[in-house]
């Protein structure tokens, strides 16, 4: 979830959010990572957004905060469209990190799978913001996969964990380190709809409002 925000003299699009974490295994400087590595692979492709007739260039400006003893009132009455909660623990119950939906700002990661990768923010953000995972799971001979490809994708060798075993064997699917934001990733976000305000100002997602108790 974030808040949009255009700035017409600039031609930008900036989308904010801020990235807070609590939970056993998070601490401050992950929650400084997480917001790095989702900004930066965001901003890679260097964006444009066409909106009332202009090109945009997209611009994401995420901050993360560790915040150990968040209480749970504390997610269910928020009202900041740029607040994302996360809970961050060693064990998952579906041993994956996910989001409570597309289009929310809450869930819960393991801290596996961020220290597995630095896309893995960046694909569970992207829930978020509303997208999904792409139907067609073989992309062999299309290219770079895009950030919302899930584990198990087929792809081409050079992205799999090993470029050398056969398509769907194992260590022959993606491997999440190839992973990026690509033009059609953010042409899907559909931003081009929102609805902006007299301030120039849209909500992008849907509160969750979801606090997490630890998986035991």
């Amino acid at each position: 979830m974030g808040e949009a925000s255009i700035d017409n003299g600039q031609s930008i699009l900036t989308l904010n959010a801020t990235i807070i974490i609590y939970g056993d295994a998070a601490d401050n400087a992950l929650a400084i990572q997480m917001a790095e590595d989702i900004a930066s692979i965001w901003n890679e492709p260097k964006a444009i957004v066409r909106i009332h007739h202009q090109d945009l260039i997209l611009r994401f400006q995420i901050d993360g905060i560790y915040q150990p003893d968040i209480k749970p009132e504390e997610i269910w009455y928020n009202d900041n469209p740029r607040l994302n909660f996360f809970r961050v623990e060693e064990f998952s119950n579906l041993d994956i990190s996910f989001v409570d939906g597309l289009g929310s700002n809450t869930g819960y990661f393991k801290i596996a799978n961020l220290k597995q990768t630095a896309t893995t923010s960046a694909h569970e953000y992207g829930h978020t913001l509303g997208l999904d995972h792409p139907s067609n799971l073989d992309i062999r001979g299309k290219g770079a996969p895009g950030i919302m490809y899930p584990r198990g994708t087929l792809c081409d060798p050079q992205y799999q964990y090993d470029p050398n075993i056969k398509p769907g064997e194992k260590g022959g699917t993606l491997d999440p380190q190839w992973r990026r934001v690509l033009q059609s990733d953010v042409d899907d976000l559909r931003l081009n709809k929102l609805s902006f305000d007299e301030r120039g100002k849209a909500v992008v997602g849907e509160f969750s409002s979801i606090y997490h108790e630890k998986h035991g």
